[in-house]
């Protein structure tokens, strides 16, 4: 199979690279096994030496790597600089945390002494997305390797570029080679790679069907799995919303990323004394965003990462449309070259249409009224996702209703729902399950060690 990235707005092919064959796997299996073997027995402050020095790189080419994410999945170039900081933050903040995160926790009991250590898991595999080709990696990546153990990463097909850029990075900042290895192997090759005992654990971000399909394989060879895998997040505006904040916020909730994140706002459930005010202006909001080329400053709104995705965008707005769906702005793909989709609102979706039992992974919002905050919270929670979910609102009783009612895995409130390092990542429901970030991302795919000394 040949790796192939196309620039979502010119159409022109970007890269192309050669996939690895069985051959090629056993190597990389190989060099993985053996780094780990060095690898997990070097001090926690000298890995985290290493992880400021591949920051300290990171920081330095934040442009070009940038240039180099909007090329190959069309993400605006602020959008893509933005990304790149915040996966140097990251290394920075578990460089300085890790080693008190790592340290053995003593526990008093029956014994003289006793407590938990946590000791590495061993070589992980990560199949990852391609909607933010940096960070999704990060955000697994650099915790795991804090822990002690390496990474086989298995990125998308179509950021090829990024997934080369990133285990170069490492290895100019001084890790051993098999520390971080890039794997270009298609789909079907992964059952064998899962099932290698020399595999230990498994993290997927992704469709509810790959998450389903990893996860019968990991059980299948005992193997830990971490999965994160989408939803259709609720945006709540509560009646105590303070509008001209919500509005600007929502816009933003929903187009972040070409309206192509996980944890993008997708389901605006609005309290019908609000209701009216709400749509009309964020309708309005939405109809002014701008198009146009990722790489221009002016540029709000980038195009959809390839022409499937742009397809199947189009192909969900027209049935629900067809079922009933009032357009409030946008509605239809744009004509020209590039994959663009403008932002869309969508009301009055009925039950069974595609735009209410499917996420919408491009800007397109889908707003519902409910007769109060209690009936908003049971909208919320009407969907087989978990992952995450906002609440707007300036009265605290409203607020705490929501965070404590609300089936997800991460509840913002007056913000917009963002995955930070100090905090724990990750769904419920079919949105998945496992933690990343925070002690609990570092500790996923560690050895809880209980000891006790009599």
């Amino acid at each position: 199979m040949t790796f192939t990235s196309i620039n979502p707005y010119s159409e022109r092919v970007v890269a192309q690279y050669e996939g690895l064959d069985a051959h090629g796997v056993e190597d990389a299996l190989v060099r993985a096994h053996a780094a780990y073997q060095m690898w997990r027995d070097v001090e926690v402050k000298d890995r985290a030496e290493l992880m400021n020095r591949a920051a300290e790189l990171l920081e330095g080419e934040i442009p070009v790597v940038a240039e180099l994410m909007t090329s190959e999945m069309g993400k605006t170039f602020a959008a893509a600089k933005g990304e790149a900081a915040k996966c140097a933050l990251t290394m920075r903040y578990y460089a300085q945390h890790a080693p008190s995160m790592l340290e053995d926790e003593i526990i008093p009991s029956t014994a003289s002494f006793s407590g938990v250590r946590y000791e590495p898991s061993g070589p992980i595999l990560a199949i990852m997305p391609w909607n933010f080709p940096l960070w999704q990696v990060v955000r697994f990546a650099v915790p795991s390797l804090m822990a002690g153990n390496v990474v086989l990463v298995k990125h998308a097909p179509n950021v090829p570029s990024c997934a080369l850029y990133l285990e170069d990075l490492f290895v100019r900042a001084g890790f051993a080679k098999g520390v971080v290895t890039n794997l270009f192997v298609e789909v079907d090759q992964l059952p064998a790679i899962i099932a290698d005992s020399r595999v230990r654990g498994v993290t997927l971000t992704g469709s509810e069907r790959a998450g389903r399909a990893v996860a019968e394989l990991a059980g299948r060879h005992l193997k830990k799995c971490v999965l994160e895998l989408g939803g259709s997040d609720p945006f709540i505006v509560g009646s105590s919303a303070v509008m001209d904040r919500t509005v600007a916020h929502a816009v933003t909730a929903r187009i972040q990323n070409n309206g192509q994140a996980c944890i993008a706002a997708k389901r605006f459930i609005v309290v019908a004394e609000r209701s009216e005010e709400f749509v009309e202006r964020f309708s309005e909001e939405m109809a002014q965003v701008t198009t146009g080329d990722p790489m221009d400053p002016a540029t709000v709104l980038g195009p959809l990462v390839s022409r499937a995705q742009l397809d199947l965008l189009s192909a969900q707005v027209a049935s629900s449309i067809a079922q009933g769906a009032v357009v409030r702005a946008g509605g239809a793909a744009l004509e020209g070259r590039g994959f663009f989709f403008p932002a869309t609102v969508l009301t009055d979706v009925p039950a069974d249409a595609r735009a209410a039992r499917e996420e919408l992974f491009g800007p397109v919002a889908v707003v519902q009224v409910a007769r109060d905050l209690d009936q908003a919270i049971d909208l919320a929670n009407a969907t087989p996702w978990g992952l995450s979910g906002s609440v707007w609102a300036s009265d605290a009783r409203e607020i705490d209703a929501v965070i404590e009612r609300l089936d997800v895995g991460m509840v913002f409130a007056n913000a917009i729902v963002a995955s930070v390092p100090e905090l724990p990542f990750g769904g419920t429901k079919n949105s998945g399950f496992g933690r990343e970030l925070s002690v609990s991302g570092l500790r996923e795919f560690t050895n809880a060690k209980t000891f006790y000394v009599a």
